[in-house]
């Protein structure tokens, strides 16, 4: 059988897409060419919500697996893909259900703010669900004197435990294996290259936590460094009247960055801040999603309701 080329997948995915009524879903570490077939591009919770408004009830979601079941959680009624099943995350493998509530036992009065980088059975276990935009507020919305077991992402939890001033927030001891990667060293490098840059960082990063010694210290302007979501990133330069970058996250943020703003620049702090999970989607695989309705991703209702109730939670205070 003859090898398509990539324009003839395209235009056979986009035959497929039209044929079913599907969306494409696509975060923003994805190649380029799986982020210019989509029909958005966002932040993982960002997706599962297009996911719920699109109407379709075949969703082709470009991501890596936890974010598929928070697609599956939101929107239950929806047949949920992922072109590839080993597609997973780093971070998200740190905990899961069974250590988590080892962990709950050993705090019995805590409150459990879960990141959304979390399995399904790991958020049926939480309390609150936060994203690396929110999690300050959500923190914040916990009573002072109620100890809070965080997770799974230790740099986030130690951003937000210098942002709140709090004390008693239990960290568990996460990481992203890419974002772990990116050290002060590399931060000092790229902005003494670029120094009218902004810095845009993101909360995950194991520089984070750095940065908030160096704003103390006032290593780093505080004026210019923006620490934010990737969808924060994308709709900061945007708005922004600067013209470089530097920018501490997945190198697949870039695209979305240079595609929204050709007449800017953007320099990675890190050239090799790559995650293959995330990479492991490609054209032919999404191709053959579409072709043999492949692979379902589902979660069972007495997880899926609880875990549901965490991230309802989360948006009732955001």
């Amino acid at each position: 059988m003859t090898k398509l080329s990539e324009q003839q997948t395209i235009d056979r995915v986009n035959e497929l897409r039209k044929k079913h009524n599907a969306v494409i879903l696509a975060h923003n570490y994805q190649v380029p060419v799986i982020q210019d077939i989509a029909d958005f591009v966002g932040d993982s919770l960002e997706l599962s919500y297009k996911a719920r408004d699109f109407d379709s009830n075949l969703i082709i979601f470009c991501g890596v697996h936890f974010m598929a079941e928070t697609a599956a959680i939101i929107c239950p009624e929806k047949k949920i893909l992922i072109p590839d099943l080993g597609a997973g995350c780093s971070l998200a493998a740190t905990i899961n259900a069974k250590e988590l509530k080892k962990w709950k036992q050993q705090h019995p009065d805590a409150a459990v703010v879960s990141y959304v980088n979390t399995t399904a059975e790991v958020k049926a276990l939480t309390d609150i669900c936060c994203t690396s935009s929110n999690a300050v507020k959500v923190v914040e919305s916990i009573p002072k004197n109620k100890k809070i077991l965080f997770l799974p992402d230790m740099f986030l939890a130690m951003y937000v435990k210098r942002i709140t001033k709090r004390d008693n927030i239990e960290v568990w001891p996460g990481e992203c294996h890419v974002h772990a990667g990116i050290k002060p060293q590399h931060i000092h490098e790229k902005l003494k290259q670029h120094p009218k840059a902004d810095f845009l960082i993101h909360p995950e990063c194991g520089c984070s936590t750095y940065c908030m010694v160096y704003f103390a210290d006032k290593d780093i302007p505080q004026t210019t460094t923006k620490i934010l979501s990737t969808s924060g990133m994308v709709k900061h330069a945007k708005e922004s009247k600067k013209k470089d970058f530097v920018v501490s996250t997945e190198t697949g943020i870039l695209y979305p960055l240079k595609k929204k703003n050709p007449d800017k620049n953007f320099y990675p702090v890190k050239d090799d801040a790559i995650c293959e999970y995330m990479k492991m989607i490609t054209l032919d695989k999404v191709l053959n999603s579409f072709e043999n309705m492949v692979y379902d991703v589902t979660v069972p209702y007495h997880i899926a309701k609880p875990a549901k109730r965490a991230i309802e939670r989360m948006l009732e205070i955001s």
